[in-house]
């Protein structure tokens, strides 16, 4: 299992919208488990399924906040 936190600073959108685009790429092999904001900054907590490769799921993960023009405004912390 592959645990992703992805903090953001500035978000320009809601959380919300951000937590649903990825859902819907992972469906079935990625989760948002956990999510929370203050002090202007926002995360959300990611478990990607054993089976997807780390290096996909992360190219993954940074197309869909590329799409949704969030990308500048996200930090990657990666954990196995």
């Amino acid at each position: 299992m592959l645990f992703v936190e992805i903090v953001f600073v500035g978000l320009p959108i809601d959380r919300d919208e951000v937590e649903e685009a990825v859902e819907a790429e992972f469906g079935l092999h990625g989760e948002v488990t956990g999510a929370g904001s203050g002090m202007g900054r926002c995360h959300l907590d990611l478990e990607i399924a054993e089976g997807l490769q780390r290096d996909e799921a992360l190219t993954r993960l940074r197309g869909v906040l590329a799409e949704l023009g969030v990308a500048e405004f996200a930090e990657l912390n990666v954990g196995d």
